[in-house]
């Protein structure tokens, strides 16, 4: 049982390594968050509030999503965008004759597919089309419920303010067309985009030996959709 254990951690290590420190970095966010609040509170002449009261507020709620919604449009451009577009010399990039779907053949779909390939992948129609395109479906879908969110819990955080400053309080459109929203929204997007654009770029000079993120290290450096 141990040895299969083993077996099981090591097969799935990479993602049990970045669910870890996720976690982790989730309760660091929330007992940082919950501390600096607190302190707000108090020079407000408020009460402090329980990290369980914290975690379950918008003001928690609105950082943690409008994080996810940027991290999954990231991920959801980078996925589309790399059917049609390369760039010479990364590995990031698909060889630069390859740009667009591809062929059957190529994909191992239909009457290409092999033993072991999905079973949608070995059908037609309606069901090789929706698994054709799942997984940028599935971050789209993951980064629009991040941004509803993100703007639900932004407007009930942005009325607590109101309300404490005994100002008026504004209608969800009100707040999700504002520069309030926007500002913060596109903090975080010119982040990612500047961290897959500067992945991109160095992979083409640079190396890390044994990542599939990189080339090979005696690999040249036009070398284009080569891992090492």
């Amino acid at each position: 049982m141990s040895r299969t254990f083993a077996h099981s951690v090591r097969d799935n290590s990479l993602a049990l390594f970045f669910g870890v420190i996720f976690v982790a970095a989730l309760i660091g966010q929330a007992l940082t968050g919950v501390s600096v609040y607190n302190s707000e509170q108090t020079a407000s002449g408020l009460e402090k509030i329980s990290t369980l009261q914290y975690v379950t507020s918008s003001s928690f709620a609105v950082d943690v999503t409008e994080n996810w919604q940027s991290e999954y449009l990231q991920f959801f451009l980078y996925i589309y965008a790399t059917v049609w577009l390369v760039q010479k010399g990364s590995p990031e990039s698909k060889s630069l004759g390859r740009s667009g779907t591809e062929s059957d053949e190529d994909q191992c779909v239909g009457s290409h597919a092999r033993e072991k390939s999905p079973a949608w992948a070995q059908r037609g129609g309606w069901r090789l089309a929706i698994y054709s395109r799942s997984l940028g479906l599935v971050m789209a879908a993951i980064f629009l419920t991040s941004l509803l969110a993100q703007s639900i819990a932004g407007t009930s955080e942005y009325n607590e303010s109101q309300l404490r400053d005994f100002q008026d309080v504004v209608s969800w459109w009100d707040y999700t067309t504002s520069a309030e929203f926007w500002n913060r929204t596109l903090q975080n997007w010119q982040s990612e985009f500047l961290a897959v654009a500067s992945m991109v770029v160095l992979a083409i000079y640079l190396r890390q030996r044994g990542s599939p993120e990189s080339k090979p290290v005696g690999s040249a450096h036009e070398s284009t959709g080569i891992e090492g």
